[in-house]
């Protein structure tokens, strides 16, 4: 079935903040990054790119940008979180672009969930089951496919890109060198690629 926006009781007040914000109001538009941004980080950035310290360097990169670019959102019915969801998305993408070799999630996965939020943006309307629903389907993927591939290729991968150990330290635990390590953690990432399943699109443009 489609989805269905879900009536927040407090939307007429984010509206208004919304509005404050867009007037210039610096403080409004910090109330509402202080109330999204950590949803915008557990379920859109982290998941995506695997690493805490990419999804933080990601998360003010997403702040940077509604702080350059409020003034272009235009109210709708589903609020303002699916306007964030995007943007963070978009960042993600140019993140993933930029370190390709080392991410989780192949930019044209990325690129179509993308173009499907901008089809309809009232899926993610409610940011506390967007968020559930972004950390269900990013887990679900990333684990079906680290166990669909060699062992050896997913412990190199859970320790050098989800646990962000230094490649000196995952080297030693897989017993090679470092230079060993990079080309089968170079191996393990094609592999990963190929084992991800492409994102399901929903029904109603997801």
């Amino acid at each position: 079935m489609p989805a269905v926006a879900v009536a927040r009781p407090d939307l007429e007040a984010e509206r208004e903040l919304c509005e404050r914000a867009k007037a210039g109001d610096r403080q409004a538009l910090g109330a509402i990054l202080r109330r999204f941004g950590p949803i915008l980080f557990r379920s859109v950035l982290l998941p995506r790119l695997g690493s805490e310290a990419a999804a933080q360097e990601a998360l003010s990169a997403t702040y940077e940008r509604v702080l350059d670019r409020f003034a272009q959102f235009e109210w709708q019915s589903c609020g303002v979180y699916p306007w964030l969801r995007v943007v963070a998305l978009r960042i993600a993408l140019d993140a993933l672009r930029a370190r390709r070799r080392e991410s989780l999630f192949d930019p044209d996965d990325l690129q179509r969930e993308i173009d499907a939020a901008d089809r309809e943006p009232a899926m993610g309307s409610d940011a506390e089951l967007s968020e559930k629903r972004d950390l269900a389907d990013a887990r679900a993927r990333v684990e079906a496919a680290l166990g669909a591939i060699n062992p050896r290729y997913a412990q190199a991968i859970r320790l050098r890109v989800l646990e962000e150990r230094s490649r000196e330290e995952v080297a030693a635990v897989l017993g090679v060198t470092v230079s060993t390590f990079d080309v089968v953690l170079h191996r393990a990432m094609a592999a990963l690629r190929k084992a991800l399943p492409t994102p399901a699109i929903e029904e109603g443009g997801r």
